[in-house]
């Protein structure tokens, strides 16, 4: 990877990292669709590893608004998901990679976006899980699930419970596709390289998360995705 592609990379890590940071959403939004121009291999590897540490710092920061009911369910049902991702992502052919992500990005947008208010349940945390280990695994973006459940919810609550879903979910996925040959080092490797900018983005959102206005921030968000994965089934 070039020292130009490797610095818009870093760049747009460090801005996802400051929105997922002060809204609890968006990080994967952001980045696949950029990943998936630079490099489609990255995917989902390089993703969901470098959100690890972020989720680990959100999770940390916000733990006193922890929903640990609606944590539990959805991460035991997206654990048993997990093995479904990555049958998927095995019958996806390489060069069609960054197309799927491309379209799950904008449909996942569209449905957040056009998602009623609802309190949600067993049902709705089951279900979030389930989807959730399915595209997190596949692709890298598992996020519009778990904000369709809890986008009605306390802001700090969001961002502390989808952390720890994504969190334990990543480890696993990262496991597993390990485990079966499906990862590969040298995208951890990449990983590294992008770490200050991550740690930049996320110590930035620790001054403004009590701030900014969730609704506009996630709205912001989610057009950004639209754009994006746009951008990334055209270019394909």
């Amino acid at each position: 990877m070039s020292g130009e592609l490797l610095a818009l990379l870093a760049a747009t890590v460090a801005a996802a990292a400051f929105v997922q940071g002060a809204s609890g959403l968006g990080f994967a939004l952001i980045v696949a669709p950029v990943a998936g121009l630079v490099d489609p291999e990255l995917l989902p590897v390089f993703l969901l590893a470098s959100m690890i540490p972020l989720n680990l710092y959100v999770a940390w920061r916000e733990r006193s608004s922890l929903d640990l009911r609606g944590a539990g369910w959805i991460t035991g049902a997206r654990l048993a998901a997990t093995p479904a991702g990555l049958l998927l992502l095995t019958a996806i052919p390489e060069r069609d990679l960054g197309l799927f992500v491309g379209a799950a990005t904008v449909l996942a947008a569209l449905v957040s976006l056009a998602a009623p208010e609802f309190a949600p349940g067993r049902a709705a945390y089951l279900g979030a899980g389930l989807v959730t280990g399915v595209t997190e695994t596949a692709t890298g973006v598992g996020g519009p699930p778990l904000a369709l459940v809890y986008q009605h919810r306390p802001p700090a609550e969001l961002r502390s419970t989808v952390a720890v879903c994504f969190l334990v979910g990543e480890i696993a996925s990262l496991a597993l596709l390990f485990a079966t040959g499906s990862g590969r080092a040298d995208h951890l490797g990449t990983v590294l390289w992008v770490l200050p900018a991550l740690a930049a983005g996320a110590a930035l959102s620790r001054y403004v998360h009590h701030r900014l206005d969730a609704r506009r921030l996630r709205l912001a968000v989610l057009a950004f995705a639209l754009v994006s994965g746009l951008v990334l089934m055209l270019g394909i």
